[in-house]
């Protein structure tokens, strides 16, 4: 996200302050994760939002727990921000920056910001998922393999779908097809059922010399609850990313 990006998305430029408020704290109550750039993709912080207090100006965004990355932010002034909201992506400038205190813990103050950008395209911030302890899709066979149903190890997960692995090339290719009632088993949160949808495939060459193909499939009518389920496990993987980042995990 840069400014020539931001000067792009003027036409969904939101300039009224209650709905920005409302905004704001729709993501804070949802626990939205937020973005933060501080020097573009090769400094980010991921935070959320505390605390909207309008009659002050003002907003408590959580601190990075990198001791050296939060001074970045605190040195830099203001910081990109960029997050979803009901699968909405949400751009704003986080300028104003101070260190404040929240519920009796460390936390950063920002000023409200005049205008955010909402964009209404459907794209979603994907995370890997661990290599050393796959997450597993159960996802029905095409009937010529009968009727049965097998297990793929996920490559990455995003809120609007997930890429999984097909080592023996058994999953349809077809674009739009739908894959009824499958499941995610999402470790320590449980598992999600829901139909996909066929968007992409990709043969690759892996380290062995060995063939093996990524198919993305997107969520079709996902519930609230998986909805709900998709982004805790997100968060999670978030947390542990920085915390080995931190050289805390």
């Amino acid at each position: 996200m840069n400014n020539q990006e931001l000067d792009n998305w003027h036409d969904y430029e939101v300039g009224s302050r209650r709905e920005i408020v409302a905004l704001l704290r729709q993501i804070g109550e949802k626990h939205q994760l937020v973005r933060m750039l501080v020097k573009g993709e090769a400094d980010v912080c991921v935070t959320t939002i505390l605390a909207v207090d309008p009659d002050a100006g003002t907003m408590v965004l959580d601190r990075s727990i990198d001791r050296e990355q939060n001074e970045r932010i605190l040195s830099a002034g203001k910081v990109r921000c960029e997050t979803y909201l009901d699968k909405i992506r949400i751009l704003f400038t986080a300028e104003g920056l101070a260190p404040t205190l929240f519920e009796g813990n460390a936390a950063l103050r920002a000023d409200i910001p005049a205008t955010l950008i909402r964009l209404q395209r459907r794209e979603f911030y994907r995370m890997e998922t661990p290599v050393s302890n796959p997450v597993r899709a159960i996802l029905p066979l095409p009937l010529e393999l009968g009727l049965g149903s097998a297990a793929f190890p996920l490559h990455d997960i995003s809120c609007g779908g997930i890429a999984v692995i097909d080592h023996k090339n058994q999953l349809s290719t077809v674009i739009g097809e739908d894959l009824p009632n499958c499941r995610i088993e999402l470790p320590e949160i449980g598992p999600v059922s829901v139909t996909l949808q066929v968007r992409n495939s990709l043969d690759m060459t892996m380290l062995n010399n060995k063939t093996s193909r990524r198919i993305g499939l997107q969520f079709v009518n996902m519930s609230r609850g998986g909805d709900a389920a998709v982004q805790r496990y997100i968060t999670k993987l978030e947390r542990e990313r920085n915390a080995r980042l931190a050289g805390l995990a």
